[in-house]
């Protein structure tokens, strides 16, 4: 096995409004990235197995960077990831009211690109393509 360190030229982020509740980024950011795992097989590593064979699902290959922003910061973001047509995902504050995925997606399907009400974005793309989209953003803390 090398031990040489792995390096990605890739990106996940999660891009979460600074105003959330810590239990809204959480889950947020689960939703996110779950959209990413489902529709972008590539950033899915291999099963994991403990030392006694037990076996567990697999987890992303690479990890996952959460960012922050303001409201504009995300509506910004989320401009550029359409123009880049990068793989994403989004949660909207009109999703906190809804209770299943049905809901979730008439939720989101009600109201227009421009006027959506952005909570948190999730990308997946070249490192320098995520980083553009997310310019203005810093790291979560």
């Amino acid at each position: 096995m090398s031990s040489e360190p792995i390096r990605f030229d890739t990106k996940i982020a999660v891009l979460l409004r600074e105003d959330l509740e810590p239990w809204q980024r959480l889950n947020v950011t689960a939703f996110l990235v779950s959209g990413l795992g489902s529709q972008v097989p590539e950033v899915i590593g291999e099963p994991y197995e403990d030392a006694d064979g037990v076996p567990y699902l697999p987890m992303f290959r690479q990890p996952v960077l959460v960012f922050e922003g303001t409201k504009e910061t995300l509506t910004a973001a989320h401009a550029r990831v359409l123009s880049r047509s990068l793989p994403r995902a989004v949660f909207t504050s009109d999703l906190f009211t809804t209770g299943n995925d049905r809901d979730n997606r008439a939720a989101v399907r009600a109201v227009g690109t421009g006027e959506l009400d952005l909570v948190g974005l999730a990308l997946y793309g070249p490192k320098n393509a995520v980083d553009k989209v997310l310019k203005g953003a810093r790291m979560h803390p």
